[in-house]
């Protein structure tokens, strides 16, 4: 088509300029208007109402404007996602007829469950009690239970009727899948206080208080959301106080990063320090929250040496930082720091998240470099994203082009719209849940460290995020060695420090089977370990959790590859938190142990600055 079209417009030109040649050829002829027809022909071959960057321009502000109206989703792709499934149903009456035979006999298999019930029965239900939210005692009574089931069964259907639909494109059922999703979770009974028996028991037991303390709840919400105000509670776990308080210094700042050495607790330590990588897209305390909870501590007491990475709360100032600014900032100059601090001594990294993508980015670029990396360990992070989960729904072509009209716009990506997104995955738990405890039982907003940890949140620069979107999430760069850092091309199977690899059981975020893809991309040392918990809970799961299970296992250089569920089914369980496994390995790569090294190198010019947790971490 746009052959055609510039074909036609080459045409349109040289009919116009024919026309000129023609008019100067009888120009003698006709003396009298000749040039005024040259003249006129000569302006209309002329005429250009945009040029290439005012077009841009215009479409940008199409994007910006649809993109401020829907919160960053595109409402054409839902369009063309929907139409996509619904075209490839019609052509296939086996599926259709599949999934309505299977809603079909649920609903009758329904029917005769009212019945039982009604009738003080207590018989098989049609569907598992597998929600955790319509699965109390309250709602195994007539005629809740019911409500409940008849939930359950469109649920059911709708995960039936979105998958392994014949020529639908994969990231179009992901996201029709998520658009049913969103809608019976908001359709759920528990939602509603008439449908929901544990709100009809409290209204009238209270009579009618917990209703009062909702509405006040809500009042109070809506202001502080107005206003920019956290979370109630949240002034419990005030930064370098309750959490981030492990004792320390930042030895060295620059203007994305500050680098935090943590004071020893032993008289020995390893030879090798460890420096962590947190994800960006989050305050680094997550790894240092309270001390029962921390992660930092923890390794300090075990005899390392510990250094954190503290990442800048960006603004429209910084919107045109790179992803190579993050690796030349983030993890260039603070390795050097730190070898500078530690001379000659080999290091373990560790990476979090987005933070352990950028570890593996770096390490690739690194590879040549052998006396660097003693070790490294990444934390739920993926290098390859072709199934990178719940979340790729949200990222299609026509979501990021609209995503980064409004990030160019306003400069970032505002933590409210990543905090809603990341919501969206666990709707039901994470959105109505807590609204249905806070608004229709009156319930106080319970908060911890983890919580409101959650609620600091941070931007993300436009220019860096629409990278990261564009070359890891959609073009998949990495993980297909095109990926350019830094004027050269990464590839992983360079890598070859050994790798401890955590992935956690119901992570939204990284899937641990797209975490456990490292296998393929890399031939090297690999241990894989898989623990129970989310994407935050289960990394933040030391031995103060003691009913945490994990799996561990080593694929040694040259050893058979093992498919994710034959490894899930055959690796041992262990009782448990996982961090002392890490520290075992750690261990058993560790040159010995030496003298605690000085805070800083002032000598090198690294002195302290200021204390822990520092000035990055308070920015709002």
């Amino acid at each position: 088509m746009q052959q055609r079209a510039a074909g036609g417009a080459g045409g349109a030109q040289d009919g116009i300029h024919e026309a000129v040649r023609m008019d100067d050829r009888n120009r003698n002829l006709h003396p009298t208007g000749s040039g005024v027809i040259s003249e006129l022909l000569r302006l209309v071959s002329e005429i250009r109402l945009f040029d290439d960057e005012q077009t841009e321009l215009v479409d940008r502000r199409i994007r910006t404007g649809l993109a401020e109206i829907s919160g960053g989703f595109s409402l054409l792709e839902i369009v063309l996602a929907c139409f996509d499934w619904a075209a490839h149903m019609a052509i296939a009456p086996g599926k259709q007829w599949q999934v309505r035979e299977g809603l079909l006999r649920k609903l009758f298999e329904l029917g005769v469950y009212n019945v039982r019930t009604f009738l003080r029965g207590d018989p098989e239900p049609p569907v598992p009690w597998s929600e955790r939210r319509v699965s109390g005692d309250n709602w195994r009574r007539w005629p809740f239970n019911v409500l409940a089931q008849n939930w359950m069964i469109w649920k059911q259907f709708s995960r039936q009727a979105t998958q392994e639909v014949a020529g639908v494109r994969p990231e179009n059922l992901e996201l029709v899948n998520f658009l049913f999703e969103q809608m019976l979770e908001a359709l759920s009974p528990a939602n509603y206080p008439l449908t929901n028996p544990d709100v009809i028991q409290a209204t009238v037991a209270e009579r009618g208080r917990n209703l009062a303390r909702g509405l006040a709840n809500l009042a109070g919400d809506v202001r502080r959301n107005r206003t920019g105000e956290p979370p109630p509670e949240t002034e419990r776990f005030r930064v370098g106080e309750d959490v981030a308080c492990t004792p320390g210094k930042v030895i060295y700042q620059n203007r994305l990063v500050e680098l935090i050495q943590y004071s020893p607790t032993t008289e020995q330590v390893d030879a090798e320090p460890v420096l962590i990588i947190p994800a960006w897209i989050m305050k680094y305390y997550v790894l240092d929250l309270s001390p029962r909870n921390s992660m930092v501590r923890y390794l300090v007491e075990q005899g390392k040496t510990v250094f954190m990475v503290s990442w800048k709360n960006p603004g429209p100032e910084d919107s045109e930082l790179t992803m190579d600014d993050y690796l030349q900032l983030g993890i260039m100059e603070t390795l050097d720091v730190v070898r500078a601090i530690l001379p000659g001594r080999r290091i373990n990294a560790v990476g979090y998240c987005i933070g352990g993508t950028l570890l593996y980015i770096a390490a690739a670029y690194l590879a040549g470099q052998k006396d660097l990396f003693n070790s490294l360990t990444i934390l739920a992070a993926q290098a390859d994203f072709s199934e990178a989960g719940e979340i790729r729904a949200m990222i299609g072509e026509s979501i990021f082009s609209q995503l980064e009209a409004l990030m160019q716009k306003r400069g970032v990506l505002e933590a409210s719209q990543m905090g809603g997104a990341f919501a969206a995955l666990r709707s039901g738990d994470l959105i109505w849940g807590p609204a249905v405890d806070r608004y229709l039982l009156g319930k106080d907003l319970f908060m911890n460290d983890l919580m409101a940890w959650n609620a600091d949140g941070t931007r993300m620069p436009h220019r860096m995020h629409a990278e990261y979107l564009r070359t890891l999430y959609l073009d998949n760069d990495l993980a297909e060695a095109r990926l350019k850092v830094l004027g050269r091309t990464v590839c992983m199977a360079d890598v070859d420090a050994p790798m401890f690899v955590v992935g956690t059981v119901t992570d939204h975020v990284a899937p641990w089977k797209s975490v456990f893809k490292i296998h393929y991309l890399n031939g090297g040392d690999i241990s894989f370990l898989l623990t129970t918990g989310g994407h935050n809970a289960g990394i933040v799961s030391g031995p103060a959790h003691p009913r945490r299970k994990h799996q561990l296992h080593t694929r040694k250089r040259g050893d058979r590859y093992m498919d994710p569920e034959t490894w899930q089914a055959t690796v041992p369980v262990q009782d448990g938190s996982w961090w002392p496994a890490w520290i075992e390995w750690l261990d058993q790569r560790s040159a010995g142990k030496r003298k605690p090294p000085a805070m800083g190198a002032a000598r090198k010019g690294y002195k302290a600055l200021r204390n822990a947790p520092g000035e990055y971490v308070l920015m709002r």
